[in-house]
């Protein structure tokens, strides 16, 4: 393809806390860039025009794509299928193909099944490793990429003048990017993200219904630990539903070592271990501070932090 394609026109299709913010940015830092959208919603097709984030919006989402040069799928994991069956042969000769999604495996297998469709379009899949727990077109913000990591995982096939667009566009935004297999990336991701998520859903779910805790004593003393869960626990759920459907394998391959170490700290416990639990506990201790190393957290209370 040319290595010097110029993104003209570029459509969105979801405009969730993700599609919302990459609208945003693209907004900011190229201005001269027409954006198309597509939302299954119609209120949030409204207040993206109300907003003034896109300068098209569309009611059919094959008509959104016709004569693109780059389409973003940004919708739950559980559509892609659907949405590439509809879009892949109204896009352009030469358009470019690439998503926002957190699990690349199942993601490639939805959208690699329908491009015989159109032989001619570039399949980019990729993952900006970028969110919080809010969602929605309002939660959106043209920040949300800075000095965030963008995962390419690309085919054997893919076109590296296409991936090196997709990687321009979001290091515009401020991304710092990387390429995986998509075997890796789920693994890595399983436990990074879907498994400390998982814990959150389900360690809120327990105090919920622990009857001999109120709700009240759940809310009053919120302020240890369970508020930094209730933070991830608080997350998109239908986002979160199609992550675990679509991450099935690596989900349960990581949530298996982790239940092993737990009954590791639980024999710890219980046989009054304090040495294996210091030594855990320091171990621990020392990743936060790689993390922050690295430029992934900073080393500020979160408590009342407006970051």
């Amino acid at each position: 393809m040319d290595n010097h394609l110029y993104l003209k026109t570029i459509t969105i299709i979801g405009l969730g806390l993700l599609g919302g913010s990459v609208a945003r940015a693209t907004k900011q830092f190229f201005p001269q860039i027409h954006i198309k959208a597509y939302d299954s919603c119609v209120e949030t097709r409204q207040k993206a025009q109300a907003l003034g984030i896109v300068d098209d919006v569309f009611d059919d989402i094959q008509g959104s794509v016709v004569e693109s040069d780059m389409v973003i799928i940004s919708a739950p994991l559980g559509v892609f299928g659907e949405i590439a069956q509809k879009i892949i042969p109204c896009m352009k000769k030469g358009s470019i193909l690439t998503d926002t999604g957190s699990v690349k495996g199942a993601v490639i297998d939805a959208i690699a099944q329908y491009l015989y469709l159109n032989p001619d379009i570039y399949f980019v899949p990729a993952h900006p490793i970028a969110g919080t727990e809010n969602s929605g077109i309002d939660a959106g913000f043209a920040s949300l990429f800075q000095n965030r990591k963008l995962v390419i995982t690309p085919l054997e096939t893919t076109d590296n003048n296409a991936i090196e667009i997709v990687k321009s566009f979001f290091q515009a935004f401020g991304s710092v990017t990387e390429i995986m297999t998509p075997k890796h990336h789920d693994l890595v991701f399983a436990i990074v993200s879907h498994i400390p998520h998982l814990i959150a859903f389900n360690i809120v779910g327990t105090a919920n219904h622990l009857e001999q805790v109120s709700e009240q004593e759940v809310i009053r003393f919120s302020a240890s630990g369970f508020r930094d869960f209730t933070r991830l626990a608080s997350s998109d759920p239908i986002i979160w539903r199609d992550v675990f459907l679509n991450n099935r394998e690596a989900v349960l391959e990581m949530l298996g070592r982790f239940i092993e170490d737990l009954f590791d700290v639980q024999r710890a416990i219980r046989y009054s271990d304090g040495d294996k639990l210091e030594a855990l506990f320091r171990q621990t201790r020392s990743v936060r501070q790689k993390i922050i190393d690295a430029g992934q957290e900073i080393a500020k209370p979160n408590f009342g932090r407006n970051e």
